[in-house]
């Protein structure tokens, strides 16, 4: 038995939010010293860090950049909203393209349809306008995405934080149309495990358009600290042909603005640092183990 070749990462969310230039300065080096291959960078605002500077400390790291992560809050939206609110949320999404590229990064992922939050109720028709109107306005993005040769991962997110895209097969109907080489899925287990009945059916499901894949435990804390069924996941995954970065994603409860969007309240390990280090262990020992 071979052990699967995936790349494993981790987000500076797990300490940090907003990840400026200085949280990365700090994070990186350690994900490093840990053994971590690479990292997702949220760019939340524009300003928080400038690619080429960036650069500069992930070719001290040795780290790779797995995805830039798009965040979506309630002033970007890309369905049921105005013109302007549009063409704002598409420009944001243009420099997290932008970024991805200037730091080779392959991916760009996230919630990008509507705010984290915002919820409506919706019959089939309404929801199928939604979906149309969603690809309407990705098209644009989706275009400079080829073009700097960059994946976009559109990631469903649990019913607590929209309405709109729930599960592997909803994300999928929403995409028809949209070119499969440039737009996929990003799949969080987080998500996945509320929303989906089996994550393994999931994951098969979703083969052949998984273009980013985050990992934690079923309360946001460590992989391995669950109740999850990692040999299913890690199986599905490898025979699904994905064979991109598993990226640790997890949160801080001891930062005001990510501990409410978050809904972290509590910590989810005995520290921070334990998220990275003991997913990082399980996820290697889980790995050796998946034929």
């Amino acid at each position: 038995m071979s052990a699967v070749a995936f790349s494993l990462g981790a987000n500076p969310w797990i300490w940090h939010s907003p990840v400026t230039y200085e949280a990365l300065g700090e994070a990186l080096p350690r994900l490093s010293a840990w053994g971590f291959d690479c990292v997702e960078i949220p760019l939340e605002n524009e300003r928080d860090w400038a690619p080429a500077s960036v650069g500069k400390l992930l070719d001290a790291s040795g780290l790779a950049v797995a995805a830039v992560i798009a965040v979506m809050p309630p002033d970007r939206n890309l369905v049921r909203t105005d013109p302007q609110t549009v063409r704002v949320t598409q420009d944001y999404l243009r420099r997290c393209i932008d970024a991805a590229q200037a730091v080779n990064a392959p991916t760009v992922a996230g919630p990008m349809y509507t705010a984290v939050g915002r919820t409506w109720r919706m019959d089939r028709a309404e929801r199928t306008a939604a979906y149309e109107e969603l690809r309407e306005n990705l098209a644009p993005v989706v275009d400079h995405a080829r073009a700097a040769g960059v994946r976009i991962a559109v990631e469903p997110l649990n019913r607590y934080e929209t309405s709109l895209l729930n599960t592997v097969d909803q994300t999928l109907a929403a995409l028809t149309g949209l070119p499969e080489d440039t737009i996929g899925l990003a799949l969080d287990v987080y998500h996945q495990n509320i929303e989906e009945r089996s994550l393994p059916d999931a994951v098969r499901r979703a083969a052949g358009r998984i273009v980013h894949v985050q990992v934690c435990a079923n309360d946001r804390g460590a992989p391995g600290a669950d109740s999850l069924d990692w040999p299913g996941f890690l199986a599905a995954l490898t025979t699904s042909g994905y064979r991109g970065p598993l990226c640790i994603e997890s949160f801080t409860a001891h930062n005001d603005a990510i501990a409410v969007a978050a809904s972290v309240w509590r910590p989810l390990a005995d520290t921070q640092d334990t998220i990275a280090t003991d997913g990082l262990a399980f996820l290697r020992r889980a790995l050796e183990a998946t034929p």
